[in-house]
């Protein structure tokens, strides 16, 4: 997968739900409990590098995703967010703010957010401290079992919320909020996608659509209760929507 010069290839949708499914019950969205807080030893204000996990140096089972390349990954994830919607903010004539951190973690309450602490296979955005925080040892298996799409995905969607905290969107229902989220991350991927700083293989869309069927909520999860995210269907369509249709799609301009 290529620098910024060049364009960076996807790895298999395919492989991408696999993990969305994984973490579709764990996922947070934008938490807004107070001050940040993190054990001695949190990275400071500037954005952090993902720490590899314990006895991560080998390459997943096909040789092929190392914890270099998934550091590269990550952050060339995190600094296309940046480049969009920097652009994005620009172009309707306003500054955009870059999320202040991105902090790794590796244990159970090692970071929280307001008092609340974390818990492992777990990526939220915490508004208070307008920081990313996510389990660094779920999300190396992840990308060693799928690929770098996965990391796209994640980034693309805990970015969003931050994006709705400096646009001052703030819906009723928790459920509101995390398809608008899904939808913006499908903006930022198929944007990318047109203006070929992503490139995808043939047949991942179609891939992903039908992974996409295995995410949502528990069938019994009440739609309006707090940290719903939407049915399989729901969240479908909306990251298909802000994928086809960009962000206008998403309510936004």
């Amino acid at each position: 997968m290529g620098e910024k010069a060049g364009r960076r290839r996807m790895g298999p949708l395919a492989g991408l739900l696999v993990a969305v499914v994984v973490a579709a019950g764990c996922m947070g969205g934008g938490l807004d409990q107070g001050d940040p807080q993190g054990e001695p030893g949190q990275p400071g204000p500037q954005r952090s590098r993902p720490a590899a996990s314990p006895g991560a140096q080998d390459t997943r089972e096909d040789g092929t995703t190392s914890v270099t390349e998934f550091k590269n990954d990550f952050n060339d994830a995190v600094g296309l967010a940046e480049q969009y919607w920097t652009e994005r903010f620009r172009a309707s004539g306003k500054r955009f703010q870059p999320i202040r951190r991105v902090v790794p973690y590796s244990r159970s309450g090692e970071v929280s957010c307001g008092g609340q602490a974390l818990p492992r296979n777990n990526a939220v955005y915490c508004s208070a401290g307008d920081f990313i925080a996510y389990d660094v040892n779920w999300s190396v298996a992840a990308f060693r079992q799928i690929g770098d799409a996965f990391l796209y995905y994640l980034l693309g969607h805990e970015y969003a919320h931050g994006v709705q905290v400096r646009l001052g969107i703030r819906y009723d229902f928790t459920i509101q909020q995390e398809l608008q989220a899904d939808c913006m991350a499908g903006a930022y991927i198929g944007d990318n996608v047109r203006n070929k700083m992503l490139a995808l293989d043939k047949g991942d869309l179609d891939e992903f659509r039908k992974g996409l069927l295995a995410v949502g909520d528990d069938p019994d999860q009440p739609w309006f209760a707090e940290g719903s995210h939407g049915t399989a269907e729901q969240r479908t369509d909306s990251f298909f929507r802000g994928y086809e249709n960009s962000l206008g799609a998403c309510g936004l301009g």
